[in-house]
């Protein structure tokens, strides 16, 4: 039976993180996936914001241009523009930085097995024993410490006895090349309680490629019916015609907040498994790159010393408190689904004083809690 340091399950950019990190640290790595490539059934519209480009160095290829320009539109389709003068987002082309990672991951000795899917494990003193099932087989392998990183319900997680989430939103999202782009690359965000209920419909458009979604919560509409009639609306706004269908996209996104209990003496999540997510905007690719790579250093600690009070660190419980704001904003949010209601606020956010509320909202650099000050410290994690 294969003995590992560290067994990590999902390879999204939770996984492919915290795997690379652990396996620069010398730790026997091994990183499994239930898909057969990583860059296959892609789940995130891949926007990194200011604060993840700045902390965080990504291949520029795997990088579309910069959006500094936001429009903003009432259920009515009154809108309303914020620029920044930074270089606020960019559209990750995600398969190809997928796999960027994984060449990483590969080169810092992480182990690689694609379609297999975590079953079970049990414990034997110290240890973990793990059942992986591939297409035909199963195969038990030994480890000191199991991650989760798959998903927002995360079979690790519930195996683990950590915490479950319990509230998502779902999205659904096509990405088109060949779309005409007019004015500066914008990202164009729909507020429309029919469409996407408790959440918001967008296009995101950086002159490579045009992402046209929505997300709201899943009781309260039908995803793929709200998503053709939405793209249906943008004919004044965007030209489809002889746009290009490349991608498809959809999932599950928690807008909980971190999870209280997320990790243990035998293991831990990260990314959605954790609900790391904001709850406001439901942006998860910074939480994802700051909580996994938090992670790994408690990890690597906790092996090496042998002492569970370095676990202590990775307090979901801590994490939570510091956006505690964020949790009564998407309460809020999730209440107010008349239309009147939110063109009164749209309307409102056009004075001065609730504009630089919108402004902070979309720009503000505060997209997730800082775990560590020493975190803020440390050179960038060079991905590239």
């Amino acid at each position: 039976m294969k003995q590992y340091d560290v067994i990590v399950v999902g390879a999204g950019l939770a996984g492919l993180q915290c795997a690379r990190l652990l396996g620069k640290q010398s730790l026997r790595v091994l990183l499994v996936d239930r898909k057969a490539t990583v860059d296959q059934s892609v789940h995130t519209t891949g926007i990194f914001v200011r604060r993840t480009l700045e902390d965080f160095a990504f291949p520029e290829d795997c990088l579309g241009p910069v959006v500094r320009h936001v429009r903003l539109y009432s259920p009515a389709r009154r809108s309303m523009d914020l620029t920044s003068p930074y270089d606020e987002f960019r559209i990750g082309r995600m398969g190809l930085l997928y796999r960027r990672c994984l060449d990483n991951c590969l080169r810092a000795g992480v182990e690689w097995l694609p379609a297999t899917s975590y079953a079970e494990h049990s414990s034997i003193k110290s240890d973990l024993i793990v059942r992986l099932n591939g297409r035909n087989s199963s195969r038990w392998v030994k480890t000191r410490y199991l991650v989760g990183a798959d998903g927002a319900k995360s079979p690790v997680g519930k195996a683990l006895g950590l915490s479950a989430n319990s509230e998502w939103i779902v999205g659904v999202e096509e990405v088109f090349r060949d779309v005409p782009l007019v004015g500066p690359p914008r990202l164009h965000c729909f507020l429309d309680p029919k469409l996407a209920p408790g959440y918001l419909a967008w296009l995101a458009h950086d002159g490579e490629e045009a992402h046209i979604g929505l997300a709201g919560y899943p009781t309260q509409f039908d995803p793929l019916p709200a998503l053709q009639e939405f793209r249906a609306s943008l004919r004044g706004i965007v030209d489809l015609r002889r746009a290009r269908l490349i991608e498809r996209r959809g999932g599950r996104i928690p807008v909980g907040g971190v999870l209280p209990h997320i990790a243990n003496k035998q293991g831990l999540v990260i990314g959605d498994a954790a609900g790391a997510v904001s709850p406001l905007t439901a942006g998860g690719l910074d939480p994802c790159m700051r909580l996994s790579t938090y992670a790994a250093k408690v990890i690597a600690d906790y092996l090496d010393h042998c002492d569970p009070t370095a676990l202590t660190a990775y307090s979901g419980q801590q994490f939570r408190a510091r956006f505690v704001s964020r949790l009564w904003m998407r309460r809020f949010a999730s209440k107010v689904q008349k239309p009147f209601l939110l063109e009164a606020a749209c309307a409102a956010m056009r004075m001065p004083v609730l504009n630089s509320l919108a402004w902070h909202v979309f720009f503000g650099r505060g997209s997730f809690p800082d775990m560590n000050p020493r975190l803020e410290a440390e050179p960038v994690v060079e991905i590239g």
